[in-house]
């Protein structure tokens, strides 16, 4: 089942229970699903991406609002973030992410910080999906510090 058809059965559930909130946010992804069919093509690769920029942005405007002291405001914006997470494959745990690192880091050769950019390329595209842009960043930055 491709997630554009999950999603849409996803939708008529929502609809059916009468949740709103969880349909706003799913009517979100699928609306992020028909402008990538309309642009640059609907591929597992650019859904994922697609997601996982979304969710980035709920979590810093939430983060944003927090700040601001909107709770009421924040609190929608991390609900329609989870939701759009159940899509999203499991993310890595701090540990696997080290060690996946750290077998780049062989892989590459790398020695030290000035090694950043080519330790980050491969392991950006190796862990795409698998762990979040800054994660990564932090976890490649602090071994190679070491």
């Amino acid at each position: 089942m491709s997630l554009e058809e999950n999603i849409n059965g996803q939708i008529k559930a929502a609809m059916l229970s009468k949740d709103a909130a969880r349909l706003e946010a799913l009517r979100a992804v699928k609306s992020a699903i028909l402008l990538l069919k309309t642009g640059e093509g609907a591929t597992p690769e650019n859904e994922l991406k697609a997601l996982q920029k979304m969710v980035k942005q709920r979590k810093e405007t939430a983060q944003l609002y927090t700040s601001q002291g909107r709770e009421d405001l924040a609190s929608v914006e991390l609900f329609q973030a989870a939701v759009i997470e159940e899509f999203l494959p499991q993310q890595m745990s701090r540990e696997a992410l080290m060690a996946e690192i750290n077998a780049i880091i062989a892989q590459v050769g790398a020695a030290g910080p000035q090694d950043l950019g080519k330790v980050m390329g491969v392991a950006s595209k190796a862990l795409a999906g698998k762990a979040d842009g800054k994660a990564i960043s932090e976890v490649v930055k602090e071994l190679l510090t070491k």
